[in-house]
């Protein structure tokens, strides 16, 4: 039996995608490789293969215990100018800690992304390429999946909006990068139209713009709602209820939300941004700015019935994204890696393959 140590404190913070992401990767491993793989969480038990999720100064210790750790892999959910508009540090520890960042993932036997958008610049870095391979996130469809009408209404009466109103739903922390300041505007500027901002303060007073955000958080607009953060088991129904999944974000590596949308046959909306183009092109409305979104968003609620090919395009990239594809992969990826063997990855974006 093959056995991976999971070192993670996504769970600390919640509300983040990574943490998302972890979820749903441990929980996939337990269901269906039980009998092939042993997994244990956080211990200092020997290993094969040792999976870092999260950059922990304890887990960069346990990086130089390389006979016990077998091989190190790093999962890379984000680079430091990914954070920027995420976290406001003092610019002395802001360069700190973008060394620390570097400095642990330069620790690893091999790195892989969840964007191959990132390669070049870790590459630019100094990290061989030969070291990042590329695997795409996934959530589980028992976690999200399309309701049906009457719970769809449901949720919408609980929530106090009419069958009729237009509902924009926004996913994510409340900071600068995930475009929240576009979010708040747009809602100020289509008093017609009913926005929902399902997220919170997961990193607190340490958010850039927290105290300007936190004025809007409890005096937002009247067609503005913000839910704070939701487990998973009651975001399902927000993604259902939703007219339109709306990500605003001017930075992102691959968001756990717009695949959530996605599983739910949510029509999706998002800022054009290139780093989409190698894992989600076809699948989405873009848009240019705050400008397009609003113009786009004005034509979606006067004439409703375009949605459906924007839902379509989500269903359709749900089954891409699918559980039991990645699975696969995976499962390909730490038997070969537990064996030595060289990991199969496709030409252009050094995806593994299963």
């Amino acid at each position: 039996m093959i056995r991976i140590t999971m070192l993670s404190r996504a769970d600390t913070v919640k509300g983040q995608g990574v943490g998302s992401a972890y979820d749903e990767l441990v929980r996939m491993l337990q269901d269906r490789f039980a009998d092939e793989f042993h997994i244990e969480i956080n211990t200092t038990s020997k290993a094969d293969v040792s999976h870092y999720h999260t950059i922990n100064p304890e887990f960069y210790l346990s990086t130089f215990s390389k006979k016990s750790r077998g091989v190190r892999v790093g999962y890379v959910h984000f680079l430091p100018e990914t954070l920027k508009g995420s976290i406001d540090l003092f610019p002395p520890f802001q360069k700190i800690f973008n060394w620390y960042v570097m400095s642990f993932y330069r620790r690893m036997d091999l790195l892989v992304v969840v964007n191959p958008s990132f390669i070049p610049e870790l590459v630019a870095a100094g990290i061989p390429e030969e070291k990042i391979c590329y695997i795409p996130n996934f959530v589980s469809t028992e976690d999200f999946y399309p309701q049906n009408e009457t719970e769809k209404q449901a949720i919408r009466s609980k929530l106090g909006f009419g069958k009729d109103d237009f509902v924009i739903l926004g996913v994510g922390q409340v900071q600068k990068r995930k475009g929240i300041d576009d979010f708040i505007q747009l809602a100020k500027d289509n008093p017609d139209l009913k926005f929902v901002w399902a997220g919170g303060f997961s990193f607190g007073k340490l958010t850039d713009g927290y105290e300007a955000y936190r004025e809007v958080y409890e005096n937002p607009p009247e067609n503005l709602t913000f839910t704070g953060i939701l487990d998973r088991n009651e975001l399902v129904s927000y993604y259902n209820m939703a007219d339109i999944f709306l990500l605003p974000s001017y930075n992102e590596l691959f968001p756990m939300s717009i695949l959530e949308a996605f599983s739910c046959h949510t029509p999706v909306m998002v800022r054009n941004l290139d780093l989409y183009e190698s894992v989600i092109s076809g699948y989405y409305l873009g848009t240019d700015d705050r400008d397009e979104m609003e113009e786009k968003l004005r034509e979606l609620a006067q004439d409703p019935s375009q949605l459906q090919v924007y839902a379509d395009l989500s269903a359709k990239a749900a089954q891409h994204y699918s559980e039991d594809n990645v699975a696969k992969i995976w499962h390909r990826f730490y038997t070969d890696l537990a064996k030595g063997k060289a990991l199969k990855l496709s030409s252009d974006s050094r995806e593994v393959q299963p």
